[in-house]
């Protein structure tokens, strides 16, 4: 049987696309038969991650996640992030010549650089040596995969999303749902700086804003926007219904690789609103039926009330999690196909 470790410092109790691609996508493989081995923080002693305490980072050493590493005699390792453990799997690999794929899930250089005074081009360099180290560096959209490569990202290969189509999808809407009138713009996910809710929160839009979720800027951004209706973090069948209840998902960030949220609510039946960029401007190009894409975000919002929610669902069904895991499962055999050098030799 073929074996796979993946490393990853994104896992529970984090609630975020990250840690729902990675659960996804080893579900999945394992239905095609793989073994799959994971090395996550909740193997070791961790310490809060400074200014995001939801984050758990691995106290380990590179020896350490080596010596787990070659007790479980992977075929192949894939690398997910570039934390503690990511980078002491990726020291592991080069001493031992191992082949190893990696993902590029998140946009640390803008996330770091939002909350300490480090310039992104200097981030940008260590994440691209990180990935570069590697035979193949996953990413989610066309979009990103051009802009990385004119940073100097090599070996890009895609890899896209999927949605449980059957756990979200579209249902009865209620008069009054959390009590507030409609319309109902929503946003879902984490409650952080870099998911630039203000630019959501401040518009003069009809009916009620809805924020599902939680994070270190939820306090601050509770008492700033009374008027909006904070749940607090929702998960499995009382996040589809909620999801369901709302008549426009609004996705302001510009900073995500591809928002899994998007999928989910278009699976639900809400077409989004959006800024057109990486993520939203991948799943949304061309297919103004189900979602809105503009700068003006407040434009999106009222677009995106007169489009179809037949339409949403529509295009978040052409997204499985079997099409993404086997994209993923295709580049890993790539990754550790031997290089031109070694076939010549």
């Amino acid at each position: 049987m073929k074996k796979i470790t993946i490393v990853t410092d994104a896992w529970k109790p984090q609630i975020n696309g990250v840690v729902r691609s990675i659960e996804q996508t080893v579900d999945e493989l394992r239905r095609m038969g793989i073994e799959v081995v994971l090395i996550t923080p909740q193997m070791f002693s961790s310490i809060p991650c400074p200014t995001y305490p939801e984050i758990r980072l691995a106290l380990t050493t590179p020896g350490q996640v080596g010596q787990m590493l070659a007790q479980g005699e992977p075929t192949y390792v894939h690398i997910a992030t570039e934390g503690p453990l990511g980078l002491s799997a990726r020291s592991w690999c080069l001493r031992m010549g191992k082949p190893f794929s990696t993902s590029y899930h998140t946009r640390f250089p803008e996330y770091v650089s939002a909350r300490w005074p480090i310039p992104e081009n200097l981030l940008y360099g260590y994440v691209r040596r990180f990935h570069n180290a590697g035979n193949v560096c996953m990413v989610a959209t066309e979009s990103l995969q051009h802009e990385l490569s004119a940073k100097g990202f090599q070996n890009l290969h895609r890899w896209s999303r999927g949605i449980d189509a059957r756990l979200f999808h579209p249902m009865a809407k209620l008069d009054l749902p959390f009590g507030l009138p409609r319309p109902i713009f929503m946003t879902v996910g984490r409650v952080a700086v870099e998911k630039n809710l203000p630019a959501f929160l401040d518009l003069d839009l009809p009916g009620s804003k809805v924020v599902v979720g939680d994070g270190p800027a939820r306090e601050e951004l509770q008492a700033r926007y009374p008027d909006v209706h904070f749940t607090g973090f929702r998960t499995g069948s009382d996040l589809a219904e909620t999801y369901a209840q709302a008549d426009v998902f609004v996705f302001p960030s510009k900073t995500d690789t591809f928002g899994n949220t998007i999928l989910e609510a278009m699976a639900s039946g809400v077409p989004v609103a959006a800024h057109p960029v990486t993520g939203p401007g991948d799943i949304l190009k061309d297919q103004e039926a189900a979602g809105a894409l503009d700068d003006d975000l407040q434009a999106a919002c009222l677009k995106a009330l007169q489009c179809s929610p037949t339409a949403a669902r529509t295009l978040a069904e052409s997204y499985s999690w079997r099409a993404a895991t086997e994209q993923f499962w295709g580049n890993v055999l790539l990754a550790n196909e031997p290089s031109r050098e070694q076939l010549a030799a």
